[in-house]
């Protein structure tokens, strides 16, 4: 798979060519032909432990048992009703401590779907053991975590996957294609929205539920008190000792779709400033009301709060890709992703194409190669977010390094964010 720029050419001439060439719909290949008829045989499954089976990992979980060449055969989380009831349901084992999980060797791969202070951590431990991983978004909650485990996955061999599951839609693949195919011209502005966080939570302290390890679940956060609003939604992902807030938590699926549908954020030096809120008082702390200008390159990005949508701007129109199909738009008619006037059929320099996110996983460990949501474009977005969570938290304006992965001539305080200090022994 190629993902390098492309030499841009006429959208007009696009259209002609798709026209000409009779192009079918994209190779989004049938359940059956995966083998979803029938499951493998149990000894040819790529068997599969669950770490953190809470909201989002339950549902990973039920999609994983969908996938003919996966067996799922172990749960982890700290809770013990959720770990226990998903162990129940594939007959496998739980585990209150996810490093006896790793430690079994009959297992082949991890989904991770933790709160995102332990996504990198444990991905890290899971290759470094052998596993390939499978994380929800975000990646990392600083820079340094992202860095450390590209290099842990390259020197592993191990394969990767991202829970960015809009790369496995239709529509998402038809608008990415069409502005790497030039339809529009060349991109100068690309405009991003992703929803918006908030204030407010309990900072009272409550006594601990039954069967939950709140050392465990802190991890390698620093120990505080615990919640009635500290471990759930949206605490996990508005408390900043454990997120960076729906900067990076919701802001990586449309900043995703930035990256594959232009590679603008690895052409040059990038750029972040701009102003957020910090809440001061009840315990989410994360940014929101943010407003980010940021260069990409010699190309603008607006990072703003709204619905989820990456809107491509060029000189010859512009695409806008959003996961809800109504909000697929375009300047020109014959371009909205959702149903091009002239249907994109994959060739040899066409971006991968996935119809499942999960059996796209399946099939990449199988044949050793990169899937559909790779680490090296996981990085690349997740970047983006924590450079405008500095930004906002110093005041400062940030400059990015995407060749040598560092920053440029940071201030103090910026630098201190590259990373965090970690709870022995939760270090990288």
């Amino acid at each position: 798979m190629k993902t390098d720029s492309r030499r841009t050419i006429h959208r007009r001439e696009v259209l002609k060519r798709l026209a000409a060439a009779g192009c079918a719909a994209p190779m989004f290949v049938p359940g059956s032909a995966l083998g979803a008829e029938e499951k493998a045989a149990a000894s040819e499954r790529i068997t599969v432990g669950h770490i953190g089976v809470g909201n989002r990992g339950s549902a990973l979980f039920r999609e994983v048992q969908q996938v003919p060449d996966f067996q799922s055969v172990a749960a982890s989380d700290c809770y013990q009703n959720r770990r226990e009831g998903v162990a129940r349901i594939c007959k496998g084992k739980a585990y209150a401590d996810f490093r006896e999980l790793l430690a079994r060797n009959d297992i082949d791969a991890v989904y991770i779907a933790t709160p995102d202070h332990w996504h990198v951590p444990i991905g890290i431990l899971a290759a470094k053991a052998g596993k390939d991983v499978y994380i929800e978004k975000p990646l990392g909650v600083t820079l340094q975590e992202d860095v450390a485990i590209e290099k842990v996955l390259a020197d592993t061999g191990r394969i990767f996957q991202y829970g960015t599951q809009q790369r496995s839609l239709a529509h998402c693949w038809n608008g990415c294609e069409l502005v790497r195919r030039g339809a529009i011209g060349k991109v100068h502005t690309i405009e991003v929205d992703a929803p918006n966080g908030g204030a407010g939570g309990s900072t009272a302290e409550a006594p601990l539920p039954d069967g939950f390890d709140f050392d465990m679940w802190c991890g390698p956060a620093p120990a505080r008190a615990y919640t009635t609003d500290l471990c759930k939604p949206p605490g996990t992902y508005w408390v900043y000792d454990y997120s960076i807030g729906y900067l990076g938590g919701w802001g990586a699926h449309p900043l995703d779709i930035m990256v594959w549908g232009s590679d603008a954020d690895v052409s040059g030096l990038v750029t972040v400033e701009g102003t957020g809120v910090v809440p001061g008082d009840g315990l989410y702390d994360t940014v929101y009301n943010w407003d980010m200008k940021i260069k990409l390159g010699d190309v603008e990005l607006i990072f703003r709060p709204g619905a989820d949508r990456t809107k491509f701007i060029g000189s010859d129109g512009w695409i806008q890709v959003a996961r809800s199909a109504d909000r697929n738009l375009a300047s020109d008619p014959a371009l909205v992703p959702t149903k091009p006037a002239a249907p994109l059929a994959p060739n040899d320099d066409s971006l991968q194409v996935s119809h499942s996110h999960s059996g796209n996983f399946a099939a990449a460990i199988r044949a050793r190669k990169a899937p559909v949501s790779n680490i090296r474009d996981a990085v690349r977005s997740d970047v983006i977010s924590l450079l405008c969570d500095i930004a906002v938290r110093t005041g400062e304006k940030i400059t990015w390094d995407p060749a040598k992965r560092e920053l440029v001539n940071p201030g103090a305080d910026a630098q201190a964010m590259f990373s965090r200090k970690m709870r022995v022994p939760w270090t990288l």
